[in-house]
C-alpha cells in the first residue's frame, strides 16, 4: 500500500507543479478560445491542462517501475507499457483537437486506434465470467471489439461530463478511488496477481485528478480540454479491461465447488468488472441521454447542446458549485454502493443505506435555493455565503425611502460587456486581473 502511495503523490506533486506552466503556455500559444453562447464560463479561459495531466501519468508509471514491488507489474505483464502507448495517442489527438477544433469524427477514429494500440500490446478482455455459465473464452476478434467498445464508450462518458468547473476530474477522481479499494483487495486479500496492473492504473488515475483539482475548481484557472478528458477516460477504462476476465473465479477460494458454481456465487464480486460503467453511471447516463436526445430531434450525436445533466441543475436554480457537489454525491453513491455490494451482498444494512442516500440526493435535487448557514465557529473556514450576516439597523431618517431625483441611476446590463482578450483569463494573476462583473447571465453549455 506504501508504494502505491507514493506512486499517487508523485502523480498528483508532478500533475499540480505543470500545470501552472502548461496554463501560460496555453494562452501564449492561443489554445483559449473566444466565449461561445453554449459556455457556463464568462472569461476566456486556457485549455491544455491534459499535458500536465500527461506527463503526472508519465511520472508515476516512471517511478513505479523503479519500486521494488511495483516493479514486478512491469516484468510479468506488458500492459502498462500498453497504456502508455495509447494514452501518448489520445493525448495527442486532444492537444491538437484544444488548438484547433479538429472533426468530431476524426477524434472518434482517434479513439478506436488507440484502443487497437492497447489491444496490440495485449491489453484486451480475454474472456467473461458469465454467471450460470461460467467463464466463456472469446475470439480475438470478439476480445478485440468489446475492448474497443469499452474504451470510446468511456472516453466520451467522460467527456460529455466534462462541463462545469472541477467536474469531470472530480467524479474520475471518485470513481477511481472506489476502483482502487475494489481492485486492490483483489490483489492483496486474494492475491491474484493479474489485478496488480489495475491497481496501478487507479492509483495513478487518482494523482492525475487531484494534482489537476486545485487548479480546476470554481472559478477554474485552466480547463483540462479534451487532451485530458479522453486521456483520463481512457485510463479508467483501461484499468477495468486490465481485470476484466482476467481473475479465475476458483482462484478466489470464495466457494467450494465447479468453476461454474463459483462464477455463478461470486456475481456480487464481478459486477465491477464486467459493468464498469457502473462506477462513471453518471456520465454515461449522460451520453446516452444525449444520444437520445439529439438524434430524436434530428441532430448529430456529436452536437452540442444544452440538455447535459449538470446544465440542467444550473437551469433549475443550483449554484455552479452546489450542481458540482451534487453530481460527485451521486457518483460516489454508486460507485461505492457497487463496491460496498460487491464485499457483501447478503447484508441489507447496504441496501437500505443505499435507498437512504438516494433520499437524501433527491432531496438535494429539489432544494436549490436553500442555502445552509454554517454554525458561528466554522465561520472562518466556509466560503462567504454559507456565512451568517447581519443586518445593522437604519436610521430613523434613512428608514424612507429616496426620492426618485436622489436615487442614482440604474446601470444597464448592455454597458457591461464580457471581458475577452489576454486581460480578462479567467483567474489570471501573471496576465491580468480578473473580472469582477455583478450581473449574472442565464448560464448555457460549455
Amino acid at each position: 500500500m506504501r508504494e502505491y502511495l507514493l506512486t499517487l503523490c508523485i502523480t498528483a506533486a508532478v500533475t499540480y507543479l505543470l500545470t501552472g506552466p502548461v496554463r501560460k503556455f496555453a494562452i501564449v500559444a492561443g489554445a483559449m478560445p473566444e466565449i461561445r453562447a453554449r459556455d457556463v464560463h464568462r472569461e476566456p479561459t486556457p485549455r491544455l491542462g491534459g499535458i500536465a495531466m500527461f506527463f503526472g501519468l508519465c511520472a508515476g508509471l516512471l517511478v513505479a517501475d523503479h519500486l521494488t514491488n511495483l516493479n514486478q507489474v512491469f516484468q510479468a505483464s506488458n500492459e502498462p507499457r500498453a497504456l502508455l502507448s495509447g494514452a501518448a495517442l489520445i493525448w495527442l489527438i486532444g492537444v491538437l483537437d484544444d488548438k484547433f477544433e479538429i472533426d468530431a469524427l476524426i477524434k472518434l477514429g482517434g479513439q478506436m486506434i488507440a484502443a487497437g494500440v492497447m489491444v496490440v500490446q495485449g491489453l484486451t478482455i480475454l474472456w467473461l465470467p458469465i454467471p450460470g455459465i461460467g467463464s466463456v473464452a472469446l475470439t480475438q476478434w470478439q476480445g478485440t471489439l468489446l475492448t474497443v467498445a469499452l474504451v470510446v464508450i468511456t472516453i466520451n462518458a467522460v467527456n460529455f461530463v466534462d462541463g462545469l468547473d472541477g467536474l469531470a476530474a472530480g467524479m474520475v477522481c471518485i470513481a477511481a478511488t472506489a476502483f482502487f479499494l475494489y481492485a486492490y483487495r483483489i490483489w492483496y486479500s486474494y492475491g491474484v496477481e493479474a489485478a496488480a496492473p489495475a491497481t496501478l492504473f487507479s492509483a495513478i488515475l487518482m494523482g492525475m485528478c487531484l494534482g489537476f483539482l486545485p487548479h480546476n475548481m470554481h472559478p477554474a484557472r485552466i480547463f483540462m480540454g479534451d487532451s485530458g478528458s479522453m486521456l483520463i477516460g481512457l485510463v479508467l477504462a483501461a484499468g477495468a479491461i486490465s481485470i476484466t476476465g482476467q481473475v479465475d473465479p476458483d482462484a478466489l477460494n470464495l466457494y467450494v465447488g465447479s468453476e461454474k458454481e463459483a462464477v455463478h456465487q461470486t456475481v456480487p464480486v464481478y459486477i465491477p468488472l464486467l459493468l464498469p460503467l457502473t462506477i462513471i453511471a453518471v456520465p454515461a447516463a449522460d451520453l446516452i441521454l444525449a444520444i437520445v436526445r439529439r438524434t430524436w430531434r434530428g441532430q448529430s450525436p456529436f452536437a452540442a447542446d444544452r440538455g447535459h445533466l449538470h446544465h440542467r441543475l444550473l437551469e433549475i436554480g443550483h449554484s455552479h458549485s452546489r450542481a458540482v457537489l451534487i453530481m460527485y454525491f451521486w457518483s460516489a453513491l454508486i460507485a461505492f454502493g457497487a463496491l460496498a455490494y460487491s464485499v457483501n451482498s447478503a447484508s441489507m444494512w447496504i441496501v437500505l443505506g443505499v435507498v437512504f442516500l438516494s433520499a437524501i440526493g433527491l432531496a438535494l435535487l429539489l432544494l436549490p435555493r436553500f442555502t445552509p448557514r454554517a454554525p458561528r465557529w466554522m465561520e472562518r473556514f466556509v466560503p462567504p455565503r454559507y456565512r451568517r450576516r447581519g443586518v445593522p439597523a437604519l436610521a430613523p431618517e434613512a428608514s424612507t425611502p429616496a426620492s426618485a431625483a436622489e436615487q442614482p441611476a440604474p446601470v444597464a446590463r448592455e454597458d457591461r460587456a464580457p471581458v475577452v482578450g489576454v486581460a480578462g483569463v479567467n483567474g489570471a494573476t501573471a496576465v491580468g486581473a480578473r473580472s469582477r462583473l455583478a450581473d449574472r447571465r442565464k448560464a448555457g453549455t460549455r
